[in-house]
């Protein structure tokens, strides 16, 4: 057995005495884990039974909607039983896999935006070779590598931290993170320091400069090209935009609150840093793609009503 599991579980120091407001709590997070599943799983679910959908764009939406409910229920399950517990306790194997469901949703959502951003900008600034570069096939890779690059570099970063010899159990935080454990650790860390910055310049600063030359030759195209061209390539690239400036604030969020030592600042800051990239991404994401993308709209429009006017045939 390695090193780390010496301990057979971990506690969880950031957790509060709410009392009764316990049951408030729960109830909050559990409709919000509810409208995350409900919103996602129906874009999904819309997006793979419509043909008219069954285009690349779409198909990387629906890899992120896929995405946002791995993250989602990495996260809310374990944060609704910790609510109600008494005791904020978590056995070691559980927490590694929390911590790796949760780092790999980061990495997936990351790498699959930037994927987005350069099938963008080949639609907008080469949309006569779109076809022949976007097809089904290279779409269906491109999704694969983001998905097995993420999960095989996190796999490899957290067998690292198996490795280590820890020297307490306590996380001064809601749910298990990767840094706060190596942090607990009592042997040489630098093998792990090392890889993580790896993994941050691969899942990170590689596909960074592509989104911002996609972005950078989209905004051109909007100002150089007629109004129609404008309206087109804003109303199909803001919610990625949105989407990735929301996200990387939320990363931002994390790493300070993991990282640095934010003891000064009040409870409910903290709290919210260390649960905003995880919380509002999912719920932010097929929201805004739903009432942005009028192909999404107008489909779920037709679904909506179609069900409506078989009730009333019924009726």
């Amino acid at each position: 057995m390695s090193n780390l599991t010496t301990f057979s579980y971990f506690i969880l120091g950031a957790y509060l005495n709410v009392g009764k407001l316990q049951y408030f709590y729960f109830t909050i997070t559990a409709l919000l884990y509810f409208v995350i599943v409900f919103v996602n799983t129906s874009l999904i679910v819309i997006i793979c039974v419509n043909r008219s959908l069954h285009e690349p764009m779409y198909m990387f939406l629906c890899s992120l909607f896929v995405n946002e409910l791995y993250g989602s229920t990495g996260l809310f399950p374990f944060l609704l039983i910790q609510i109600l517990s008494d005791v904020h306790t978590v056995s070691a194997p559980l927490c590694f896999l929390q911590i790796f469901c949760v780092h790999t949703y980061g990495s997936i959502e990351f790498l699959n935006l930037a994927v987005m951003s350069y099938d963008r900008y080949l639609a907008i600034c080469f949309p006569l070779h779109y076809k022949t570069q976007m097809t089904s096939n290279n779409t269906a890779v491109l999704i694969s590598v983001v998905w097995v690059c993420c999960l095989v570099n996190f796999l490899i970063q957290l067998s690292l931290n198996l490795r280590l010899t820890p020297c307490g159990n306590v996380l001064n935080s809601l749910y298990c993170q990767n840094y706060p454990v190596v942090k607990l650790a009592c042997s040489d860390t630098n093998l792990n320091n090392i890889y993580g910055i790896f993994g941050i310049v691969l899942i990170i600063g590689v596909p960074l400069f592509p989104v911002l030359f996609s972005y950078t030759r989209i905004l051109k195209v909007c100002f150089s090209g007629s109004k129609e061209a404008r309206q087109k390539s804003v109303s199909t690239c803001t919610p990625q935009l949105v989407s990735l400036l929301n996200f990387s604030f939320g990363s931002c969020f994390e790493m300070l609150q993991s990282r640095f030592d934010t003891t000064n600042l009040p409870i409910a800051l903290r709290l919210f840093m260390s649960l905003y990239f995880l919380m509002m991404q999912p719920i932010l994401n097929p929201i805004m793609y739903g009432i942005q993308m009028s192909k999404i709209r107008n489909v779920y429009k037709h679904v909506i009503c179609s069900k409506i006017s078989c009730r009333c045939s019924k009726a």
